[in-house]
């Protein structure tokens, strides 16, 4: 990581020099080449810790004039190749030297249990943008002040709730979102936020006379996408009026109620009709 390091330090190096001094390097091949080595070395490896199959091993890119090369170790042929693959699907990049060692053995270097890959950082502010978007598209949530946080696919849910049915809500949402774990609920019912919460009711109310029908279908359809439970793929969302209508197979009728449930749940949903619905 040293020569990307290097050349990303080079790079933007050269960035401020076009910038602040108006340096004509374009015409320099050798500088220009560098630069896109920088650019696929670090694109190559952005995919690797991204990767749920690589992000653990110990692999280091270098790349030159289109061919990146590989080293380090993996635990079998498949991510060998896969990483070989990836690297070949960068644009720019043409050959492929992979020195990897495949070692069915291999155990990836311990780190301090407090300490977060990259690719586990992008893994928990993924589940913490699904989870916020789930709760604020609810009828029951969305006027509710929430703080989500999640460290190794493990949620927290802060603030206040103006009903326990509400807080419960809240943790079954986060805790049908894909890839948790676990979902820590310390919301807090407060009597003394009744006031706030039909203020905020009455604004949802209002939001939900507003939103239109396309909104409401996308908003299902996005419901449905970021929980583990329900295969959204396979169920067709159509809205008129405000009345969702669900068509299409599910695997079971857990999953046929779930949906139902995620549906009426959503901001601007009058009724739901899942008589298209089956399994």
């Amino acid at each position: 990581m040293q020569t990307q390091f290097r050349k990303l330090m080079l790079a933007a190096g050269i960035a401020l020099a076009l910038g602040t001094a108006g340096v004509a390097v374009a015409g320099d091949a050798t500088v220009s080449q560098d630069v896109t080595d920088a650019r696929q070395e670090t694109q190559i490896w952005t995919t690797y810790a991204l990767s749920p199959y690589l992000r653990a091993h110990d692999i280091k890119v270098s790349v030159h004039s289109g061919k990146a090369t590989l080293h380090g170790k993996v635990d079998d042929e498949v991510n060998k190749d896969l990483a070989k693959q990836i690297a070949l699907g960068v644009s720019g990049v043409t050959e492929v030297d992979n020195q990897l060692v495949v070692q069915p053995d291999y155990v990836p270097p311990s780190r301090p249990a407090t300490e977060r890959t990259f690719g586990e950082v992008v893994d928990d502010a993924t589940i913490t943008s699904a989870v916020k978007s789930k709760l604020l598209w609810s009828k029951q949530t969305g006027g509710l002040a929430i703080d989500v946080d999640t460290r190794s696919q493990r949620v927290t849910l802060k603030g206040t709730a103006d009903s326990a049915e509400a807080k419960d809500l809240a943790g079954r949402l986060a805790m049908n979102t894909p890839d948790v774990l676990s979902v820590n609920n310390l919301l807090v019912v407060e009597a003394a936020h009744a006031g706030a919460a039909a203020t905020a009711g009455t604004t949802v109310a209002a939001a939900e006379r507003e939103v239109t029908d396309s909104w409401v279908t996308a908003k299902v359809k996005s419901t449905f996408a970021h929980s583990s439970n329900v295969n959204g793929s396979d169920i067709a969302v159509k809205t008129s009026k405000g009345i969702v209508t669900l068509s299409g197979k599910v695997s079971s009728g857990a999953e046929r109620a779930l949906a139902i449930e995620l549906a009426q749940n959503v901001r601007g949903v009058t009724s739901v009709d899942a008589s298209g619905l089956t399994n």
